[in-house]
């Protein structure tokens, strides 16, 4: 496995423990459909959440965060807009970003809520 995948990896199993421990719900890990996969769906009482895992070595050349574009969040809505009517769900959607920088250095975990709102 190609180097940058195995960071990936590991950060999206520090964002869901880093969830868990949060009181949140896993429901969903690397859901796909069609173009878009949402890397964690969980849930916190009575919302889901969309997160999106950016796990960097260095933040040399921005925020993991600053890597979302505006083509990946349109296709994460729909996603989980198909999810929420697949699932019958009556909740209230919100859309987060867990930020990772991890090198020899340490981990530095940042969750951001609503990190994006969409009409």
């Amino acid at each position: 496995m190609a180097q940058h995948n195995d960071l990936g990896k590991k950060g999206e199993q520090l964002a869901v423990d880093f969830l868990i421990k949060k009181g949140y719900k896993i429901r969903e890990q690397n859901f796909r459909h069609q173009k878009a996969e949402v890397d964690i769906i969980a849930q916190k009482e009575n919302t889901l959440c969309a997160v999106e895992v950016k796990t960097r070595s260095t933040p040399e050349f921005g925020n993991p965060q600053d890597f979302v574009k505006p083509q990946q969040i349109q296709r994460l809505v729909n996603a989980i807009d198909y999810y929420v009517n697949e699932n019958n769900l009556d909740v209230d959607v919100r859309f987060d970003i867990v930020a990772i920088i991890k090198n020899k250095q340490g981990t530095k975990l940042e969750h951001l809520e609503d990190a994006f709102l969409f009409f």
